[in-house]
């Protein structure tokens, strides 16, 4: 018998009660549970119950707590039956959005949609919407907006929301742009008439519970959806009746050409563990494969810095690079996993028009955004994704398909895609 089992039947058959007893009881099962399982796992599991016990915790989600606890979309809105419409001549537009931050390309296609409908005559307005504790400097967003070349030159105001004054009275259309930015959207006092500005299925986010929930209730507030691709105006449509319009995928032929005429040997990888959604995990397991059958090739992960990841194969961690770089890595390469596991990147565009094969996971979420003849939709498995690369690889006629990939995009500009954009919202407002 062990001196932990000696100590437990003293315990026991000694009869000691009272605080003392509870106390000796208590120091024994600990005991006798570091024992078990070992001192790592014991002290893991006492930290977390500390801080159970002893911690207050207060849920701090995107959107604040009190607009998700007002905000019943079962009763209509008042601002439903009132909705302002405008038969002709520029608009008060209002977008409500997150701070945009240097490396979000989120927020980057947003500007680029307000700097389009800038162009067009009308008159926009930005709100910032946290529920972050840290204040935020429009001086140094407006800073950031201006050093970036991702983000177009805009002259829209920039504020703090703030739910007691809303946004202007004159606006006339106003934007949600995030799913946190749908309830104040939908619980500002303004006749404005409700849009949605939707670039991925946010409910996908995150695991299910409280966040997926608020994330997908909002597709059913009413608002105009104006979608990003066809599978999400798709998606929302049938799954929560949305009414919606979308805008075709484009790229931006200033930054992304073929300038490299001679075969490749480099692939790219669009690496992002902080975004589930490009199943980066995933794209490393494939990869893996890959260097076992192209062990020569040299491997590019470009779009977060993953020096602090165990990475089990040869590659070269490019970080963040800025958009005035990514046409010179491009055209190393031959082919560019690209994981989608929502609505597709832009990426398989811009990889086309630097003559760049994508191969990206099959799916409707990414077929019915582009049905591109180039681009290698390809079954979810690390092997068959591996194969496909190596198959990239072994075309005779590389370099005349590299050419043939970017005239495919020659004429698939942001502009048209601006024209839907607009289309979309004039139609609208003329109710």
């Amino acid at each position: 018998m062990s001196i932990l089992q000696r100590s437990i039947r003293i315990v026991r058959e000694s009869g000691v009660r009272g605080l003392v007893g509870k106390a000796l009881r208590v120091l024994l099962r600990a005991a006798r549970v570091f024992h078990a399982v070992g001192p790592r796992i014991f002290f893991t599991r006492s930290l977390r119950k500390a801080s159970a016990i002893l911690v207050r915790h207060q849920p701090i989600m995107l959107v604040a707590n009190d607009d998700a606890a007002r905000l019943d979309w079962t009763q209509p809105a008042p601002w439903r039956d009132a909705m302002v419409t405008v038969s002709d001549g520029p608009l008060d537009i209002a977008w409500i959005m997150s701070p945009p931050g240097l490396e979000s390309g989120g927020h980057q296609n947003l500007f680029r949609f307000i700097d389009i409908a800038e162009k067009a005559g009308h008159r926009c307005s930005i709100y910032l919407y946290t529920t972050g504790s840290q204040n935020v400097s429009i001086a140094d967003i407006r800073s950031m907006l201006k050093s970036s070349s991702a983000y177009p030159e805009v002259t829209a105001s920039i504020a703090m929301y703030d739910s007691a004054a809303g946004v202007s009275p004159s606006t006339q259309a106003l934007f949600a742009t995030g799913w946190e930015t749908a309830y104040p959207a939908y619980l500002d006092k303004s006749k404005a008439r409700r849009f949605y500005f939707v670039q991925d299925y946010e409910a996908s986010f995150y695991p299910l519970g409280s966040e997926s929930l608020l994330a997908g209730n909002t597709y059913r507030f009413g608002f105009h959806g104006i979608t990003a691709g066809g599978w999400l105006s798709h998606k929302l449509s049938t799954e929560y009746g949305m009414r919606t319009d979308h805008f075709d995928f484009a790229v931006d032929k200033a930054h992304y050409s073929v300038t490299n005429l001679e075969r490749r040997n480099e692939v790219f990888f669009y690496a992002r563990p902080v975004t589930p959604r490009r199943a980066f995990e995933f794209g490393l397991l494939a990869l893996e494969e890959f260097a076992k059958i192209k062990p020569d090739v040299k491997i590019n992960l470009a779009g977060w810095d993953v020096s602090n990841w165990v990475i089990p194969f040869e590659h070269t961690n490019l970080s963040s690079l800025d958009i005035s770089e990514l046409n010179g890595v491009y055209n190393r390469c031959a082919a560019g996993l690209v994981m989608s596991l929502s609505n597709m990147s832009l990426l398989p565009l811009e990889l086309l028009s630097s003559g760049v094969t994508p191969v990206v996971n099959d799916g409707p979420n990414n077929r019915l955004v582009s049905d591109n003849p180039y681009i290698e939709y390809v079954p979810a498995s690390p092997q068959a994704i591996a194969r496909k690369m190596a198959e990239v690889f072994d075309h005779p006629d590389a370099v005349a398909r590299s050419i043939a990939m970017s005239e495919s995009v020659a004429n698939v500009n942001w502009s048209e895609s601006g024209e839907q954009f607009l289309k979309a919202l004039q139609g609208a407002m003329r109710g």
